[in-house]
């Protein structure tokens, strides 16, 4: 049976030496990207598996629903993965499914919408209801770690911390 060994979400995806450096993770052996509209678009796929490559992991692209599927049918395999969303939404949805999750990174998100959406560190915007998701995630779902860093060098900065800024 295979693992998510760290999950993301970075609305950058795969990028730069973040990845390099988070891919150097124990036992890390592939990379999941999970985006309809990137895994649907067959330049986009493979700009990110070839940026996914550039690490030495095996890069796999491909919808929420076939990841949905992925792990029902198949438990991720022998995979080790680190599985990357853009948005918190999609990772809530595939957890919720059934997709366990241990360690959760945010590491970047931009402002939506200037009139509910807060900006909780450096590089994270989220609104009420993403926190609420988080919270759930912890509280119900057993995500036992979940944090704000943008880089794998720069400070973490807690749920609890981030919660309090929505009063949760």
């Amino acid at each position: 049976m295979g693992e998510v060994n760290l999950a993301r979400v970075d609305e950058r995806l795969i990028h730069g030496q973040v990845m390099m450096t988070l891919t150097k993770r124990a036992g890390v052996n592939s990379i999941f990207v999970v985006d309809d509209i990137v895994a649907k678009d067959p330049f986009m796929k493979g700009l990110y598996k070839s940026a996914g490559s550039r690490t030495g992991q095996k890069t796999i692209v491909m919808t929420v629903d076939k990841c949905k599927y992925y792990w029902d049918e198949y438990k991720f395999k022998n995979y080790s993965c680190i599985l990357l969303t853009k948005t918190i939404d999609i990772m809530y949805e595939l957890v919720k499914h059934g997709v366990p999750i241990k360690e959760l990174n945010i590491g970047g998100i931009a402002q939506k919408d200037p009139e509910k959406d807060v900006r909780v560190t450096k590089a994270v915007y989220m609104n009420e209801d993403g926190a609420k998701k988080l919270k759930e995630l912890h509280e119900k779902y057993g995500v036992e770690d979940i944090y704000f860093q943008e880089t794998p060098s720069a400070e973490k900065t807690s749920l609890e911390a981030v919660l309090k800024k929505f009063g949760l």
